[in-house]
Order: C-alpha cells, then structure tokens, then sequence
C-alpha cells in the first residue's frame, strides 16, 4: 500500500527558503574565487632642461698686522661687495653669510717657536639668483670691488621647477602602463596601488672655480664669459600594485 507525500505549505516555504540559501552561498563563493595579486612594477623618465639657479661662493680676504684693522678692511670691502652684487644681479638676488674666518698668521722660521706676524680675514657668502644671464656681471661686478676669491659655480634646478613634475608624472605612467599590460595578461584588472615610491636626480650641474685674484683691478679686461649649459633629471618610480585575475 503506497501512501501520497503531503508537505504543509508552512515547511514547503522552508524548504524554498534553505535552497535559496545555499543558491546564495554558492555564487558568493565562486565571486569570491578570484584571486588578487601584488605585482611590483618600475618606470623611469629621463629629461634634458635648462638651468633655472644659479649658485656662487664669493669671498672677501684681506691680510693686515692688526687683527683689527683685517677686520675693518675685510668688513668695508665685503659691503661693497654685497652692494654692487645685489645692484647687478636684480631685485632677486638672495645673499647669504656662508663662513667667516678672522686668523693668525705664523712664521715658523728658524726652528723657533711660531711668531705671530699677521691676521688674515675671509668672509664668504653665497649668492643665489635666477637670471642666469647676469651671471658673468655679478662675478665682474663682486671682484671690481673688492672680491678676491670666487670659489665655485653651480647651475641647479629648483624644487618647484615644472620639468622636475613632468618626468616624474612619465616615469608613473610609464610603471601604470607595464601594471596595465601584466593584469590584461593575467585576465584580469588593475584593482588599486598600494604602494608607491619615488626619487629623483639632476645630472650634470654644471660646476667651476673661478681665481677673481688675478683679474681684480684690471679695468679693460673682457667680461666673464658663462655657460650655463643643460641639466638631466631623471625621475624612477616604482609602484606595489593589486591585480584581480
């Protein structure tokens, strides 16, 4: 004798509703299949620009037997100095003290104690500016009254320079691109970056020594000739990013 299966509505909605469940829970875990992969990628941007900075060292020397009267002579000239640099060079010309020496001179003469015989003055600022066509009358103008030691050149480029934004912005790109290519590879897509790094150099400032002593006095000599030349900015990127495949 066979007996018909009857099922209450109350448990056959049950039983819809437990079969909807793991309907559920079977998509969820196959969407959850994907799996997601870190891949470090690199990119590098060279680029050639102009300089923007120009950088010198100017220095004031002056000898004399008293201590003191080196140090008036060296403080007259130096205020000079400052003055025709900042009249030449414009109103942004920046001009910072470096170093200031006030020291002893000695004879060591026929094996006798060293003996005082003079003092020696040196003061040195460093003068920053920005139109590097002057530059050569700056220099001109500084040992005209009173200079007697220009001890370096540079040609730089300033941190808000534009040109330093523009290779880092193609170095990134350049690492989005190779991330782009792994993931289509992969099957899958660029997710986000987690991590990212960056550094920056300029190659080739430009830097040179120029003796204002020999040329200090000399009314009809040539302007300094100065060369400002180009600078390498090379920008590396490197980027931790997640790939879902």
């Amino acid at each position: 004798m066979q007996h018909a299966l009857t099922i209450a509505p109350k448990t056959g909605l049950l039983i819809l509703l437990c079969l909807g469940v793991v309907a559920f829970s079977l998509t969820g875990c196959s969407r959850k299949s994907n799996r997601t992969t870190k891949v470090t990628v690199a990119g590098e941007a060279t680029t050639r620009v102009e300089p923007d900075t120009a950088v010198l060292t100017i220095s004031v020397v002056t000898q004399n037997s008293q201590a003191s009267a080196a140090q008036q002579q060296n403080a007259g000239k130096s205020a000079a100095v400052s003055d025709a640099v900042t009249k030449t060079g414009g109103s942004k010309v920046e001009i910072k003290t470096s170093d200031y020496i006030l020291q002893p001179q000695y004879d060591y003469r026929d094996n006798r104690l060293p003996k005082i015989v003079g003092y020696t003055a040196r003061n040195s600022v460093i003068v920053t500016m920005t139109d590097l066509k002057n530059v050569g009358a700056v220099i001109d103008a500084a040992s005209n009254s009173g200079a007697n030691s220009i001890d370096g050149i540079s040609f730089v480029l300033r941190q808000t320079s534009p040109a330093r934004g523009q290779a880092l912005a193609e170095a990134t790109q350049q690492a989005m691109n190779k991330a782009n290519s792994i993931a289509q590879a992969l099957g899958g897509r660029v997710l986000r970056v987690l991590e990212e790094n960056e550094a920056s150099t300029v190659n080739g400032e430009m830097s040179s020594n120029y003796d204002a002593m020999t040329t200090a006095g000399l009314s009809n000599r040539q302007p300094t000739p100065i060369s400002t030349g180009q600078l390498n900015i090379k920008s590396n990127v490197q980027l931790i990013v997640e790939i879902e495949s």
